[in-house]
């Protein structure tokens, strides 16, 4: 006999697989899929190469899901045979355990890439992190948060490039930036931006108080090229420099770091990465396309801030997360209520609970709306 437990997490996997199905419409997205394939499949479809890119990713995303929700249900039904093998031979217990995990697992995924529906959830993604007031404490508080997210990012098989670094002057970081590329990095990084709060008994303190400290997260998405930002040469001073921190020999040597100014904006973004100079600067562009296209979105949709949340001040009181270190070990999302005690896996970039549960409480939200 199947026992309890288990029984319960089969029924509550496949009430939540039910529930999703009800808000996806398979047949209406059927429908929907026959008729992209009849648009695409017209003599000409690739006239206007922006449009048939839409149509053609549309497509495949719908595609993507039906296939997974084939792929659900085949897992499904095989769970079924297996428990009715369990009735006969005990020996086969290990195998629909298995089967169940796995089927958790596909319906939590399948959830996300409905969620994941938005205009650049696709995108490659560029976060940056700031310090907020304290010096040493809040940069080096910065450089931690720099690293759990890297290892995140590597953990999930993104490709990580610092464009942007400047170190503190004892230790940390006064700025960073990060491009992160790989499929929906920007969609899942979304909500990651805000004020996140550390507590901690202070490396730099000679008598060994708890400090707290604040650094500031923002996430854009990469801009593509047919996205029309007009930006004006006029409106930008470009200042190169020599870099600093790491790069070898040869970029310390050379002014090979570019700063831009947009100047009705007074957005300033660097890049010191790149032995050259023009690849500094073609990298610090697609980071002001970034963010005056994110400033734009801003200035038109005022219900961004609402899901997003107001980048606030850096300082007690605008968090969106809590890391505490001493007296106890915590890390709470004050969105969400979400926590753990394990910090150190959360600051080895173990986020994935955070970033999920950020996904679906304002997908929720939203269709509240």
């Amino acid at each position: 006999m199947i026992d309890y437990e288990l029984k319960q997490r089969i029924d509550e996997v496949k009430k939540k697989y039910e529930d999703i199905v009800k808000v996806f419409h398979p047949q209406d997205k059927l429908e929907e899929l026959k008729e992209l394939e009849g648009l695409m499949g017209t003599s000409d479809f690739w006239s206007d190469q922006k449009k048939a890119k839409e149509i053609s990713q549309k497509a495949q995303r719908i595609r993507k899901i039906i296939e997974d929700m084939k792929d659900i249900e085949n897992k499904m039904e095989d769970l079924e045979a297996g428990l009715e093998l369990v009735e006969e031979d005990v020996t086969f217990w290990e195998t629909v355990k298995q089967l169940i995990e796995e089927i958790e697992k596909k319906v939590k995924i399948f959830e996300l890439e409905l969620i994941l529906n938005e205009k650049f959830d696709a995108s490659n993604a560029y976060l940056t992190i700031h310090p907020g007031a304290g010096g040493t404490e809040s940069q080096d508080w910065a450089s931690m948060l720099l690293r759990m997210y890297m290892r995140w990012a590597e953990r999930r098989g993104f490709n990580v490039q610092v464009v942007d670094y400047q170190p503190g002057e004892e230790a940390g970081i006064k700025s960073a930036t990060l491009y992160i590329k790989g499929e929906y990095a920007y969609g899942y990084l979304k909500y990651e931006r805000g004020v996140h709060r550390l507590v901690r008994i202070s490396p730099f303190d000679a008598n060994k108080r708890r400090h707290t400290s604040f650094a500031s997260v923002n996430v854009m998405p990469e801009i593509e090229d047919d996205i029309d930002i007009d930006i004006n040469p006029e409106d930008l001073r470009i200042d190169t420099y020599r870099a600093s921190g790491a790069g070898g020999q040869y970029v310390n040597k050379t002014e090979s770091a570019v700063r831009i100014t947009h100047i009705p904006t007074g957005i300033v973004v660097t890049c010191q990465t790149e032995r050259s100079q023009l690849q500094n600067k073609e990298t610090a562009m697609k980071v002001l396309k970034a963010r005056l296209y994110q400033l734009e979105l801003e200035k038109r949709q005022k219900q961004l801030e609402e899901i997003q949340g107001e980048l606030k001040d850096i300082s007690w009181g605008n968090q969106i997360r809590s890391y505490v270190f001493q007296p106890y070990t915590m890390v709470k999302d004050h969105r969400t209520n979400i926590e753990t005690g394990n910090i150190d896996a959360v600051m080895d970039g173990d986020i994935d609970l955070f970033i999920e549960s950020e996904l679906i409480y304002f997908a929720k939200n939203r269709n509240k709306k």
